[in-house]
């Protein structure tokens, strides 16, 4: 891969995950702002993630394959090795993943003229996590999984965004499933973030549910052929 490629590639990614995190920490003001009653918050901010999601994968998707995500890439590079991401490659988008997020939340307390600082929402806790290793297991098996099947990149996106929407509701976590997402969070002290104790355990049940959906990939789909295994 040329490096005007790799720069491409992570711009993509830097640019799609930063405006994921605008999308869920912007609606999420949005909604506080407008709604008084905490069902009719995460509903509107809920759909709004889950729409803008799909519109991002689908727009991101033919650059970077849209991956907004560390763990998605960890599961690229560890389950499509012949085609997936090296790990140069990984480290870059990772690198570009995270620095978005950030960004991301930034530009929505801009936005919004929200003042800068970090979150205290407090959100660990046992169930709380356990629904975040459920969320991301689940996000993990089926992004790769539709992968291995060859679905279309259209496919994908309408299942995603809907798994995303769907999981703001039946995880006790409301479903952040991505270690970006969940840093950019930490930046906004909003009706969507999180505190720094709090993320650092989402991350790592995060960590844990990305291996397990890996696991079930692994069990489940089969690795699609090389051209040499065809002939």
């Amino acid at each position: 891969m040329t490096h005007t490629n790799q720069l491409r590639r992570a711009s993509a990614e830097f640019l799609g995950t930063g405006a994921l995190v605008a999308i869920v920490v912007g609606s999420g003001i949005a909604a506080a702002r407008l709604s008084t009653d905490p069902g009719l918050r995460l509903l509107e901010n809920s759909v709004a993630t889950a729409l803008g999601l799909a519109a991002l994968i689908l727009l991101f998707g033919p650059v970077s394959g849209a991956h907004f995500n560390p763990v998605i890439s960890l599961a690229d590079a560890v389950l499509r090795r012949r085609d997936g991401l090296k790990p140069a490659e990984l480290v870059l988008y990772v690198i570009a993943q995270l620095a978005g997020g950030i960004g991301g939340a930034l530009l929505a307390n801009a936005m919004f003229e929200v003042p800068a600082a970090i979150s205290t929402h407090d959100r660990a806790g046992a169930g709380t996590l356990l629904g975040e290793v459920v969320a991301t297991a689940g996000l993990t098996l089926l992004i790769a999984g539709m992968v291995r099947a060859s679905q279309s990149l259209l496919a994908i996106a309408i299942a995603v965004g809907g798994y995303i929407g769907a999981a703001y509701w039946f995880t006790s976590s409301t479903s952040f499933a991505n270690p970006a997402v969940t840093l950019g969070r930490v930046f906004s002290d909003t009706f969507a973030g999180i505190s720094p104790l709090s993320a650092s355990a989402f991350v790592a049940a995060q960590l844990v549910g990305a291996i397990i959906g890996i696991l079930l990939t692994a069990a489940l789909f089969s690795r699609p052929a090389a051209p040499e295994e065809i002939s």
